[in-house]
C-alpha cells in the first residue's frame, strides 16, 4: 500500500529550511534505503507545502517520519497528515487493475 504524508508550511520555509535541510535529507535517505519512502519534495510555485511518498503495510513509518522530521519538530512544518493512496496504474501501483 502507498501512503503520502503531506505537509503544509511557514510562509518563510525556504529561508528557514537551510539550518535543518542536512539533518532532514539524512532523515529521509535512511528511510528510502529500508524501503519505506519512494519519493519526497517540496511543492513549487509557491512553495507552500511537501509530499512525500511512502509505501508499507500501514501508516506508521509516514507517521513516525513526520513526527521525527526536524522540519516538523522545528515549527517550519505548520500541520501534517498522512493519507492512503489506492495506486492502480503504473509498474509501482500496489493494486495494479488493467482493462478487461
Amino acid at each position: 500500500m502507498h501512503y503520502l504524508l503531506f505537509y503544509e508550511v511557514v510562509p518563510d520555509y525556504l529561508t528557514r529550511r537551510a539550518e535543518h535541510r542536512d539533518e532532514h535529507l539524512a532523515l529521509a535517505w535512511k528511510a528510502q534505503a529500508r524501503g519505506e519512502l519512494v519519493l519526497g519534495g517540496a511543492l513549487g510555485d509557491p512553495v507552500d507545502g511537501a509530499v512525500l511518498l511512502f509505501q508499507g503495510d500501514s501508516p506508521a513509518a509516514a507517521e513516525r517520519f513526520a513526527r521525527s522530521d526536524p522540519y516538523v519538530t522545528k515549527g517550519l512544518v505548520t500541520s501534517w497528515r498522512v493519507k492512503p493512496w489506492n495506486t492502480v496504474v503504473g509498474d509501482a501501483a500496489a493494486s495494479p487493475v488493467r482493462p478487461r
